[in-house]
């Protein structure tokens, strides 16, 4: 499917405060509201394409994009296999994105090994990049092996999305990547990230490939949505390239704290309620709207709405309906 100038799509929160199920009400809410895509990613609820196959098959809208998917826990075939039985199953488009993970999911909950993960993700891209066009992935790289497998059900040729922060993780997108995928990032990051996707994508003598940003949302939001978002940030706060993003932005003392390695709990109790607000889309229409118009100016080709779900907000069905109708103002 040929993609618009820009476009809104919405990602599953997967919140962990919430019920599970709840995210089944926020697809179907997605879907009939007309937003391009939906994106199932997968940590510590859901498998990404079991929900996939259940969701997809009530979508009329919507296509789908799966992931992003730790490299060093799914490996090529079994990535490429559940794609292609998700668009079989549900006869929707059906995207993929990859990405690195954290050294929490990879290491501590599946016991696996994350080193070399940029090499990982970069030969990763290449053996599923060839298993969904329907070709044999004859690869024996050096972290990531593949021979001999060919997908029996007809070949997906999904779109190929690619999470990035690092420089080498960018370089890889941009070689192998159809989209970029850049998490929870402030407008300035966008900017100097795009810039740095344009300049590798121009050395690989590639087209710059299309640059999706995942925002958190709360339009008009109660206290249950801040504390939700404030909650989401923690994670990122000491982890490389975050760090030095949110200094930047203002909150240096925060990140200093963060990297003592304190209780969760403690570092929460400091994170105002400004940080999320710096990364996300938090406000009343207005703002969010012109939060949106300002990504897309940093370079974004595409924002994927990430919106809360809270008590005042369940399965965040008034910030989708508010951010469906800011999509149709805008360019394209």
């Amino acid at each position: 499917m040929t993609a618009p100038p820009c476009s809104l799509e919405v990602s599953l929160g997967l919140w962990q405060d919430r019920p599970p199920a709840e995210v089944l009400e926020t697809a179907a809410l997605a879907d009939a509201l007309g937003f391009r895509a939906i994106w199932i990613g997968e940590m510590a609820t859901w498998d990404a394409f079991a929900l996939g196959a259940h969701v997809g098959a009530a979508l009329r809208h919507s296509n789908l994009v799966l992931g992003p998917f730790a490299v060093a826990v799914r490996d090529p075939m079994m990535i490429a296999m559940g794609a292609a039985s998700v668009a079989a199953l549900t006869g929707r488009t059906v995207g993929v994105a990859l990405g690195t993970s954290s050294t929490v999911v990879v290491e501590r909950w599946h016991g696996r090994d994350r080193v070399r993960s940029a090499t990982a993700l970069a030969e990763s891209a290449q053996a599923v990049r060839a298993l969904l066009d329907g070709s044999r992935a004859d690869l024996d790289g050096a972290v990531v092996r593949s021979s001999g497998y060919r997908l029996r059900l007809p070949a997906p040729r999904s779109e190929l999305a690619i999470a990035a922060f690092g420089e080498h993780a960018i370089r890889a997108a941009a070689r192998h990547g159809d989209r970029v995928v850049l998490n929870l990032v402030d407008v300035d990051t966008v900017a100097l990230l795009v810039e740095q996707v344009r300049a590798a994508a121009a050395e690989a003598g590639r087209p710059c490939p299309r640059v999706a940003v995942w925002v958190t949302a709360a339009v008009d939001h109660g206290p249950a949505a801040v504390e939700q978002l404030r909650r989401g940030v923690v994670g990122y706060l000491a982890a490389p390239g975050y760090s030095t993003m949110f200094t930047r932005a203002g909150f240096g003392e925060l990140v200093a704290f963060a990297q003592t390695g304190p209780h969760p709990g403690a570092l929460l109790a400091r994170v105002p309620a400004e940080l999320s607000r710096a990364v996300g889309l938090v406000g009343d229409a207005a703002h969010v709207e012109a939060r949106i118009r300002a990504y897309l100016a940093a370079g974004a080709d595409d924002v994927v709405i990430v919106p809360a779900a809270t008590d005042e907000d369940p399965a965040g069905a008034h910030t989708l309906a508010v951010t469906a109708e800011i999509g149709k103002v805008l360019p394209g």
